[in-house]
């Protein structure tokens, strides 16, 4: 299992300086960030791609195709994320019916789009956080039962981030772990990991790991270590980034610390 943090000119000083060991940056698909970082390390680029809208077929497959070869990136993503803003006239929580089974539908036609173009064996779904009537993703999206449905159809895996699994399992008021071992799990390819914490009443992720989010690690990998869940190719660390957004997000000293432990718990 390689390991990738989130690109950053603080993360990348630190590489620089031999000061952490990183496999990769993990950078969005933005060629002029991509150049920078491949500098540092190899690159793992993480595609800006939303199924569940039913267009991902008129995507510039040309583009995406490019960019994961350039940088040996295994698998493109999708973000499987139809939201309200896609279907104003569907209720959030909508659970059956013709307009459910038309998002649905949707969200496979998506998938399969990039399964046609790549193969099923390079491509990999995302569980988005579900925030609520906070937020603008449907229920349906994060439904374990769903995911399922989406990836079993299509052949393609799963890319499990650990805080968003958590952030829906708490707004649908479920165990976050329970949830968790519900998603197809054994379709395993990649594993995202950040802090998760509440800030002025919003539950944030991106953060720096705290107690219960080394805890959260530990279980996943105590079940990938058993064989349960399949072994992932790459575990990101999806802390810091570029611009003012993140300049409280990218501490050097919360990278130097975390970073080693995150490898100290893989090689347990």
């Amino acid at each position: 299992m390689q390991v990738a943090i989130n690109y950053s000119l603080e993360a990348a000083t630190l590489v620089h300086e031999e000061r952490i060991h990183i496999d990769r940056f993990k950078t969005p698909d933005w060629p002029d960030m991509i150049e920078e970082a491949s500098v540092y390390r190899p690159v793992a680029v993480h595609f800006n791609l939303f199924a569940g809208r039913g267009d991902l077929v008129s995507s510039d497959w040309d583009i995406i195709r490019s960019l994961k070869k350039q940088t040996g990136t295994p698998y493109i993503n999708l973000h499987l994320n139809p939201e309200v803003v896609d279907y104003p006239d569907v209720p959030l929580d909508i659970t059956r019916g013709p307009q459910f089974n038309e998002i649905v539908h949707n969200l496979i036609q998506d998938v399969q789009a990039a399964v046609d173009v790549f193969g099923a064996e390079q491509v990999i779904v995302e569980n988005v956080p579900f925030r609520g009537w906070r937020g603008d993703t449907l229920r349906l999206a994060v439904d374990p039962h769903i995911i399922r449905k989406v990836v079993e159809e299509t052949g393609c895996g799963l890319l499990l981030d650990l805080s968003h699994a958590r952030i829906s399992a708490c707004f649908l008021g479920v165990d976050d772990r329970e949830y968790i071992s519900a998603l197809p799990v054994d379709r395993l390819r990649e594993l995202h990991f950040n802090g998760l914490n509440w800030v002025n009443g919003n539950l944030k992720h991106h953060l720096p790991a705290l107690r219960y989010d080394w805890q959260a690690l530990s279980w996943a990998l105590k079940h990938i270590r058993s064989g349960e869940w399949a072994p992932p190719w790459l575990l990101a660390f999806e802390y810091g980034g570029v611009g003012d957004k993140y300049k409280e997000r990218s501490e050097p000293t919360v990278i130097s610390e975390q970073i080693p432990r995150i490898f100290e718990m893989i090689s347990d």
